[in-house]
């Protein structure tokens, strides 16, 4: 164990302990974290000596932002391959934490997006915090809702998955135990106790009975029925056409919701209101295979470079997406971002 690891992986008393460690990077899942962490899980399922998993992360600020896109920018244009392993492994670390036999406990406080969601919100006890801001923000660089995203959303509440997938809105702690993503709420203080009183030995119930509290009312629940009404359609435009209408009638909501989903990438949109649809009643891994299949090609067209570039690398916020509207994305092209990728699928082992 040391502190200049990417990833601390350790045991303490049964408990084994993970604790993302890129700070500055807003703990960003390196390849290298990504297979560190794999490769302890593996380790750990069937050791009798470890009886439950805690996963946590260094410094004040994040969680775990998501996955390492810079450097998929600034390799992916050469060879896509590096990229697409680790896409590969990524999923497949998603697929283990949620097939795990033992609980695994995460820790989301602060922020927890895209690539964190997926080390996180598959686990069997997942924590927020009054810190915790999470979100699927992918439609942002010309991506889709991944690390088995989409089959988180399909089961929010309502079309509440098809909102936040398509907007890439943030959410506090509330609305993610309310949309699906997490359990429980324990204030930020507590954490540390809880860890203690499950490395003496505690169950995990009784550790997070003394602690959990009930956080504010869900904001997402209010929403519900304009949610329903805005996203209860049969395609992505229709969904924008009905924010209009709502939108000209006063509503500030759908105003806000109209400008998320027409700042993001058009094809990534239409592609995540395909993708959260055909994640119905699929189970994990199906859904991280499909979502695979438009990783697979992300490489090699321009939205996710131009969403990277103006997102985090030239930091400029106005991407140049191509097509530049929803309007102009037709269900072929839809269809060919989400199809089969004969033997290059993907697979949880």
């Amino acid at each position: 164990m040391s502190n200049q690891d990417e990833v601390i992986i350790w045991q303490e008393a049964a408990i084994g302990r993970i604790r993302l460690n890129r700070p500055r990077a807003l703990n960003a899942l390196s390849h290298q974290m990504i297979l560190d962490i794999k490769d302890a899980l593996i380790k750990w399922e069937n050791d009798n000596n470890i009886s439950a998993v805690v996963i946590d992360a260094t410094g004040e600020r994040a969680f775990c932002a998501g996955g390492d896109v810079v450097n998929l920018y600034h390799t992916g244009r050469a060879d896509p391959e590096p990229g697409r392993q680790y896409w590969r492994d990524e999923y497949r670390l998603n697929a283990l934490i949620g097939r795990y036999k033992k609980p695994y406990i995460a820790l989301m406080d602060a922020i927890v997006m895209g690539g964190g969601v997926g080390i996180s919100a598959h686990g069997s006890c997942r924590i927020v915090t009054e810190k915790t801001l999470l979100a699927m923000p992918e439609v942002g660089i010309g991506f889709l809702p991944d690390v088995g995203g989409t089959y988180l959303l399909a089961r929010a509440p309502g079309k509440t998955g098809l909102y936040l997938g398509m907007t890439g809105m943030r959410i506090k702690a509330a609305d993610a135990i309310y949309a699906g993503f997490a359990d429980v709420f324990v204030p930020g203080d507590k954490l540390n106790e809880l860890v203690a009183m499950l490395e003496e030995g505690v169950s995990i119930e009784k550790a997070i009975g003394k602690f959990k509290t009930n956080p504010d009312p869900a904001p997402l629940k209010q929403l519900q029925e304009r949610i329903e009404d805005a996203f209860g359609r049969d395609t992505a435009l229709g969904c924008l056409i009905r924010l209009e209408e709502m939108s000209k009638a006063g509503d500030q909501w759908a105003q806000t919701t109209l400008d998320a989903i027409r700042a993001s990438c058009p094809m990534s949109v239409a592609a995540t209101f395909g993708a959260i649809k055909n994640a119905e009643g699929r189970s994990l891994e199906q859904c991280l295979a499909a979502e695979y299949r438009f990783s697979h090609k992300a490489l090699l067209g321009s939205e996710f470079y131009e969403g990277v570039r103006a997102a985090v690398v030239d930091k400029d916020r106005s991407p140049k997406w191509s097509p530049a509207t929803l309007e102009e994305i037709t269900p072929e092209m839809v269809a060919a971002a989400l199809a089969p990728i004969g033997d290059r699928e993907w697979s949880a082992h």
